[in-house]
């Protein structure tokens, strides 16, 4: 299983990061997890525009679905060949709806239907491809998922946004790789079923006994060596933050 950082910068785009969206790979088979502003240009870089074969949306927020809409536009008006069938996408209940309203300007109210197939999350266990997944719902103000990925003994856990909860760590539960939010500074903000901080996803890493933890969805104006330091201090295991373009096979 291979996994590629494609955006990671958390609510809204970094001078050097498009938002959440990480690339999941195995057996020929390329899941998409999120794609907020600013990932359809960065995941140019590792796959072509209609090598996607499936899409996972954690939640409806823009930093983690904006750039739908353009996919849907590079879908819908396909220039160099018919129209590609639709494509899996994995989303919270209403998902077709609110990306139709986002994007303002569809040709009819079923143009997403055309080119997407929708697929509403519930807290589950099915098959994505050649990918065993779950899905848990986690704490955030809209309804959101984190997913855990397995294939050939291998696991990826990955949060989405949430705060504190025991179905993010039983999600987690001895996962390879733990993709772990962490927006928010330990003893700056405290605002429960939000996000985490660097202090809580090393715990909830330490408590899941994940074998490696990677942060990401840290946003701009916070200082990710101070989330960093205190995810390290939390959690015994190897620690980093997340890059875009960053690799990892396991």
């Amino acid at each position: 299983m291979k996994l590629t950082v494609v955006g990671c910068s958390g609510s809204f785009p970094s001078p050097g990061s498009a938002c959440s969206s990480y690339l999941v790979e195995a057996d020929g088979f390329r899941l998409l997890l999120d794609m907020g502003n600013g990932a359809l240009g960065e995941l140019q870089r590792h796959v072509g525009l209609y090598d996607l074969d499936a899409i996972f949306l954690s939640h409806l927020h823009a930093d983690h679905c904006a750039d739908m809409c353009a996919y849907f536009v590079v879908r819908y008006y396909r220039h160099d060949g018919a129209r590609p069938v639709p494509l899996p996408v994995y989303g919270p209940e209403g998902t077709e709806q609110h990306l139709t309203a986002a994007h303002g300007d569809t040709p009819s109210e079923q143009a997403m239907s055309e080119v997407f197939d929708f697929h509403t999350l519930k807290a589950d266990s099915f098959e994505i491809g050649p990918f065993t997944v779950r899905t848990e719902k986690l704490r955030h103000p809209v309804d959101t998922f984190g997913i855990r990925v397995e294939h050939g003994g291998s696991t990826l856990a990955y949060s989405g946004d949430t705060g504190t909860c025991d179905a993010l760590e039983g999600l987690a539960r001895d996962a390879d790789l733990f993709l772990c939010e962490a927006s928010f500074v330990d003893g700056k903000e405290d605002i429960p079923d939000l996000h985490l901080n660097g202090r809580e996803a090393g715990e909830a890493a330490a408590r899941a006994g994940a074998r490696r933890l990677v942060l990401t969805h840290i946003p701009p104006w916070t200082d990710e060596n101070r989330n960093l330091a205190d995810a390290r201090a939390a959690y015994p295991g190897p620690v980093e933050l997340a890059a875009p373009g960053a690799v990892y096979e396991f």
